[in-house]
């Protein structure tokens, strides 16, 4: 059962002051059955009931005994067990003093103790509750005790009295104890999961940082260093940490740097196939020479980010400048269009006109690449039938151009796979992919021969594959075909594969070359699926069976 409003649950100041509670109470019935068999306490103590007390105080013994081998299991319904446990101490008190009068106040001091100690855990209304009902059983006592012909003794009516009061007081300052140490062991636990949660998330960012980290001492020893620096170092084994043996150049640098004070920050390779690195050094403390942080900087990292801010900076100039020449362009296209309706044209201007024409449109379609490079639009994905999507972007294609010899046919698998994509940036980039196929993916003096397969992947991951049966791509130009202003074509902008790449990633998909075993060119577009539907193997075998 749940606790009730204002019940807590076991902390570990709980468990402390549960455990004492249960230890004293085991000390009380010791001395509850001191007093009734021992033949010394006779002599000054007369027990009215003799038989009695000693039933009540063996029972009384055996019970805290119990309570106390069971106090971990117990500690869970802390607040529980104390309430139980606290009534049968209110209720063998009572019966104690009935039955050895003379030790009554020595047993209500003892009672005190059990009550304070059950303020520590219990809330304040329950607490006083017990207060109140341990100062009845006092009063009570009293009463009974006194003979009906006889006025009750004022002297221990009193003393009753004086003892419920100071079961009150003690109830009441244990139990704002009580509240004030949970509040403090909460906030100190809470303090405690705080800074282990920031010391969790500062190792997993050093140990995440592209820059190298290591703490070295004044030994050349290395105690700790992060996987960007056990990288740069060569992926030296866990046993080595001589900084000495392990990059022999940085130790030099170290050490110049601590007696002269000058950095050296000269580029550095500090193992073999690993990139160059700039050290930078620091202590540990302002005033201590002992320890030393070490931060390699990589220096392919800090090429690649000039290089992605002077390719932003080019994009955006590129197109300022494209977008001024479209408007001269197309006066010299109309112009030359006018000039190629003349009907006493020679020849030989006819084909000046028509190179004019030609080399217009070229500069048109660089101008739109470096346009499309700089608008960057945002996608709008939808769902699509992607088998459906790839037989009509075939046959618009059909239509659009004039394939003459060469084939242009798709294969699709015989399950439906489903991709979320912008339909419009969908076809550019299969667009793109199939007007380089055409154009290059042919053997010399045969006709291209390009497929557009739609088939499910591994765990129903749809792919769009755009394949031709060319010569290929060779290992050096396919590493680098997707970056900019790359090509190997006398005509071409370099943009094409990688403005195809840039909307893949737009719509949450993957573009990349993949070598095909039977020659040619293979270009696997990874899409995201519609939805979490796995599809087997058997639509996949077909389609490989259909590309056989």
């Amino acid at each position: 059962m749940p606790p009730a409003p204002g019940i807590r649950r076991a902390t570990t100041a709980t468990r402390h002051e549960l455990f004492f509670l249960n230890y004293f109470r085991l000390a009380q019935a010791a001395v509850y059955v001191a007093l009734a068999y021992s033949p010394l306490g006779m002599q000054w103590l007369k027990l009215t009931h003799p038989d009695f007390a000693q039933t009540v105080v063996v029972v009384y013994l055996l019970a805290a005994l119990a309570i106390l081998l069971l106090t971990r299991r117990l500690t869970v319904i802390a607040p529980a067990t104390v309430s139980i446990t606290l009534i049968v101490d209110i209720g063998v008190a009572v019966m104690a003093v009935i039955a050895m009068h003379d030790a009554r106040i020595g047993i209500a001091m003892m009672l005190a103790v059990n009550l304070s100690a059950g303020a520590l855990v219990l809330p304040l209304r329950l607490s006083l509750f017990f207060a109140s009902l341990a100062t009845l059983g006092m009063l009570g006592h009293t009463v009974i005790e006194t003979p009906a012909n006889s006025a009750i003794d004022s002297h221990e009516l009193v003393e009753a009295g004086l003892f419920g009061l100071a079961y009150f007081a003690s109830t009441t300052l244990c139990n704002v104890l009580g509240r004030q140490l949970r509040a403090t062991e909460a906030l100190a636990e809470q303090r405690s999961i705080d800074l282990a949660n920031l010391a969790q998330v500062n190792e997993l960012i050093i140990r995440r940082m592209k820059t190298g980290v290591l703490l070295v001492d004044d030994a050349n020893h290395i105690h700790q260093l992060n996987e960007s620096a056990w990288m740069l170092l060569g992926n030296p084994p866990a046993d080595q940490r001589d900084l000495g043996k392990l990059a022999p150049e940085l130790s030099r640098r170290l050490y110049h740097w601590m007696t002269s004070g000058k950095l050296d920050e000269t580029a550095t390779q500090l193992a073999d196939g690993v990139p160059e690195v700039v050290p930078r050094f620091t202590r540990l403390a302002p005033n201590d020479d002992s320890h030393v942080l070490i931060f390699l900087d990589d220096t392919s990292l800090v090429s690649r980010r000039a290089e992605e801010l002077t390719l932003s900076s080019l994009g955006r100039l590129s197109a300022s400048i494209a977008h001024e020449i479209r408007n001269p362009l197309a006066a010299i296209r109309y112009s030359a269009q006018l000039l190629a309706e003349s009907r006493n044209m020679p020849p030989a201007d006819q084909r000046m006109v028509e190179i004019i024409n030609n080399h217009c449109v070229r500069l048109n379609e660089i101008i739109e690449n470096i346009l499309q490079l700089s608008r960057r639009e945002r996608s709008r994905p939808e769902t699509l039938d992607l088998g459906h999507w790839a037989n009509a972007f075939v046959e618009e294609y059909r239509q659009g151009n004039d394939l003459g010899e060469d084939s242009l046919r798709v294969i699709n698998s015989s399950a439906p796979v489903a991709a979320v994509a912008d339909p419009q940036q969908l076809q550019q980039v299969v667009w793109n992919l199939v007007q380089n196929a055409l154009r290059y993916g042919r053997l010399p003096a045969e006709p291209a021969r390009v497929m557009v397969v739609t088939r499910p992947g591994e765990h129903g991951v749809p792919i769009l594959e755009v394949i031709d049966r060319g010569p290929g791509i060779a290992p050096k130009v396919a590493a680098q075909i997707f970056e900019p202003f790359y090509t190997t074509h006398e005509y071409g902008t370099g943009l094409g594969l990688y403005l195809a790449r840039q909307m893949a990633e737009a719509n949450q998909a993957s573009l990349e070359y993949v070598r095909v075993a039977g020659g040619g060119s293979c270009f696997r577009l990874t899409l995201t699926p519609a939805h979490a539907r796995q599809t087997g193997g058997e639509p996949a075998a077909a389609a490989d069976e259909n590309l056989r």
